[in-house]
């Protein structure tokens, strides 16, 4: 029987997550469990030591309906965050207890076997853990070692296997297509080309999306390289068609041209990721080359996974949470809550592992003109997958 469970959010924050925390926490209260707030994602179970320590109380938080009654009106997550991965950790991010196992010869470290020693000493029945496909890959991997995990998939990019909705990508979404028509009142005063760039490393969905719903002129997907002079003449052509002449060009933060890559700086994380971005402004300047006139460059960047849920978020938030603790209850594991062709489901945490989930470019984009082609849509799941 189910008793006590620990959960955790990691990766990048999104709206929606502590509406996760307080369901779970009143339903674990209203069903006689204890659940534990595991803080800093996976560098919790890193930095906790399996015994009794002064300094493991500001790793945990006991959670119930009093301590979480009012978190879900802002966004964020209560719990705080981290990109740690336990089976990949960097030799600055082994804590003290953990040093002897710092090797030059080995680049990261898998230290596993103590996060286990952890949970037990932490008498976890089972984990429910919140976050994207970095963070669920571990999950997937604790699964394997036996532990009982239960998987919430959130992540602005939407590329979660095994779900067609990932918790934050529709306050996401509303937050652009909000900050692109606002925008659209300097470029209309300057007649300027105006160049927004969104999240999206690997998927261009967020782009995909918010150009659909804010009627840009083009937009460039992660998944579709671009030919700069193609994109030029054709951004050119929208502006001079323009009644205030100016036009908008969306870009995924993972677009590239014909025969490059995804613009990168800095040095390579635990994972491999360097830091992503500037695509927008790479573009913008090539604008200003060839038309001498400048052209406007607005990143948004974390504008997009900022302030409280919207409706759907929400939603959904709350009834994956419902959902994790209908699992739990009933002795179930190794799961993860989905939306599944409109309907909620719960799918097996090993479908973590087919790889990052991309735009079904062929159906829903025109990479000739650099749209959102959106047609023939009956029958089709709400999210469009």
């Amino acid at each position: 029987m189910i008793r006590r469970v620990g959960i955790l959010t990691g990766g990048g924050d999104v709206p929606g997550l502590n509406a996760v925390i307080q369901t779970l926490a009143q339903r674990m209260e209203e069903a006689g469990r204890e659940l534990i707030g595991l803080r800093r994602g996976w560098a919790s179970l890193v930095n906790l030591q399996p015994f009794e320590d002064p300094g493991n109380a500001a790793w945990i938080s006991r959670l119930d309906r009093l301590t979480t009654r009012r978190i879900d009106r802002s966004g964020g997550t209560v719990l705080h965050s981290s990109r740690l991965n336990p089976e990949l950790l960097l030799a600055n991010q082994v804590p003290p207890h953990l040093e002897d196992r710092i090797s030059p010869e080995v680049a990261a470290i898998d230290v596993t076997d103590h996060v286990l020693r952890v949970i037990e000493s932490l008498r976890l029945d089972a984990l429910v853990v919140v976050g994207g496909d970095g963070t669920l890959s571990y999950a997937r991997r604790l699964h394997a070692e036996g532990v009982p995990v239960i998987a919430v998939p959130k992540t602005m990019d939407n590329d979660v296997h095994g779900t067609d909705y990932s918790i934050g990508f529709s306050t996401a979404v509303t937050r652009a297509v909000h900050y692109i028509n606002d925008l659209r009142t300097a470029a209309g005063s300057h007649e300027r080309f105006l160049v927004v760039e969104l999240f999206g490393r690997h998927s261009g969905e967020p782009c995909l999306l918010s150009s659909y719903l804010a009627g840009v002129d083009r937009a460039l997907l992660a998944e579709v390289p671009y030919d700069p002079d193609r994109l030029f003449d054709l951004l050119l052509a929208d502006k001079r068609s323009s009644p205030s002449n100016y036009a908008v060009l969306t870009v995924s933060e993972g677009a590239h041209p014909i025969g490059g890559a995804p613009l990168e700086t800095g040095s390579a994380d635990a994972v491999g990721h360097r830091k992503l971005g500037g695509i927008g402004a790479v573009i913008a300047d090539m604008i200003k080359e060839r038309t001498q006139d400048r052209a406007m460059y607005q990143p948004l960047g974390y504008l997009m996974r900022s302030g409280a849920p919207d409706s759907l978020d929400l939603l959904v938030a709350r009834n994956f949470a419902n959902l994790a603790a209908d699992l739990l209850l009933a002795g179930k594991s190794g799961l993860m809550t989905a939306v599944v062709g409109g309907r909620y489901a719960a799918v097996s945490v090993d479908r973590l592992g087919e790889g990052t989930r991309r735009v079904d470019v062929g159906r829903f984009y025109d990479a000739e003109q650099y749209r959102p082609k959106m047609t023939a849509v009956q029958s089709l799941p709400m999210f469009l997958h």
